[in-house]
């Protein structure tokens, strides 16, 4: 299935969860922003929401600096 992350399409798994697709990238997801098809999810919902064919998300990772 195809969708488009950071403006870039992307296969990924059919039925993948919003949480399974974060730690299947490495990432942390305490530390991202995550908007989906257009709307900031909270992270508390990020294992309920299942990616379909085409759906759109930006992932922006937090980095911590001085």
């Amino acid at each position: 299935m195809r969708v488009r992350i950071n403006g870039t399409e992307r296969d990924v798994p059919e039925a993948i969860t919003l949480l399974h697709l974060l730690q299947e990238r490495g990432l942390d997801p305490r530390m991202v922003v995550v908007e989906y098809n257009f709307e900031i999810i909270p992270r508390e919902r990020y294992g309920e929401i299942t990616l379909r064919e085409g759906d759109n998300l930006e992932i922006v990772q937090m980095v911590a600096g001085g």
